[in-house]
């Protein structure tokens, strides 16, 4: 099973924008690593985690639908050539300031040459 985390980071910016202190900084790309796996056990993000356990790729991601009125799910393309013969185990995503939003941690997924794979991650509230 799949454990995802809102990040403390993005708890303060979401109050402090409220308040009209900053401005709340866009979704911008999607983080991949694979390092949340050890010995066969999956790391749970914690929300206190300000990177992934071993952060490989980021890009921008690709498209995002309305779940409900607090949910938003982001999905971002790893195409044929990118991070060919990894094992990722971890997504994230992350902002226009660059930091973790949302972490996702999950059993390793493959990822071989001759195919792409669609990830998807929720910010929710």
């Amino acid at each position: 099973m799949a454990d995802s985390v809102v990040t403390i980071v993005a708890r303060k910016k979401m109050v402090r924008a409220r308040a009209g202190i900053s401005e709340l900084p866009i979704i911008k790309g999607m983080a991949f690593g694979d390092g949340a796996v050890a010995d066969g056990n999956v790391a749970v993000p914690q929300p206190e985690d300000a990177a992934l356990k071993n952060e490989l790729l980021r890009k921008p991601v690709d498209d995002y639908k309305i779940i409900s009125d607090t949910c938003i799910r982001y999905s971002c393309l790893l195409e044929k050539q990118e991070l060919v013969g990894k094992a990722i185990n971890e997504i994230a995503l992350y902002d226009a300031d660059g930091d973790l939003i949302a972490i996702k941690s999950f059993l390793p997924k493959g990822k071989d040459d001759d195919m792409e794979m669609i990830f998807e991650i929720d910010d929710t509230f």
